[in-house]
């Protein structure tokens, strides 16, 4: 379905691909974000989420979600290198999404990968081959990009002090972030790892704060994200 190496990041970033795909989609419009970053500082020209797993997780003791993603790591690697960009850091995170058919929380173990010295149709070319490889429905793509840029449509939230018990009990109790956020991740160090629209930061907001992170601890980058299948 679809992402911590040891740096220090600006913000961290959310897996998506398969159920996530459909989960990490949030809005964000309206309230203030605090530390929002323009592109180019600290920020790298690209991320993708992705991850090998095919199956529905929904214990979130299961043994799978402890896996390090190693091997994925490295073959990721190759591939973006093989494909003209250059890979950077990856982090590990944990994702908790909603299923709507299965009325439950599903789990999911991803990573994150910046890539740099890549365009927008090297990006979707090259999560196009991830999907395909590792048979995901959809793999999250982020390019970072000023904010008044005319192809900005999302921003990545990164906030501390969430944990993934946490994540999914208020993903199961609150209906509207079920149904217009999906979900979310959280890296291995606690940090809520969120990307939006530009068209909910409120909901988006007040379900952080739920979660009992400092809104004003978040960070936001903007850019274009893109779910390719």
């Amino acid at each position: 379905m679809n992402h911590v190496p040891h740096r220090t990041r600006r913000r961290l970033r959310l897996p998506v691909t398969g159920l996530s795909a459909l989960a990490l989609l949030l809005g964000i419009t309206g309230a203030p974000a605090t530390h929002a970053s323009p592109a180019g500082q600290d920020c790298p020209a690209a991320e993708i989420f992705a991850t090998d797993n095919t199956t529905v997780i929904t214990d979130p003791d299961d043994p799978r979600l402890r896996t390090r993603l190693t091997r994925f790591d490295h073959e990721v690697r190759a591939i973006v290198r093989a494909h003209g960009a250059r890979p950077a850091a990856s982090i590990l995170l944990d994702g908790v999404f909603w299923s709507e058919a299965g009325r439950q929380a599903t789990y999911e173990r991803s990573r994150e990968f910046d890539v740099n010295r890549v365009g927008r149709d090297g990006l979707r070319h090259i999560a196009g081959v991830l999907a395909k490889e590792y048979g995901q429905e959809a793999v999250l793509t982020f390019r970072c990009l000023p904010r008044t840029s005319p192809e900005t449509d999302a921003v990545e939230i990164e906030v501390p002090g969430v944990s993934v018990h946490r994540l999914s009990e208020a993903l199961v109790a609150d209906p509207e972030a079920r149904e217009k956020l999906g979900g979310g991740s959280v890296t291995l160090d606690g940090r809520l790892v969120l990307v939006a629209e530009i068209a909910d930061l409120d909901l988006a907001r007040t379900f952080t704060v739920s979660l009992g992170a400092d809104w004003n601890e978040a960070r936001l980058s903007h850019g274009d994200r893109e779910f390719v299948n």
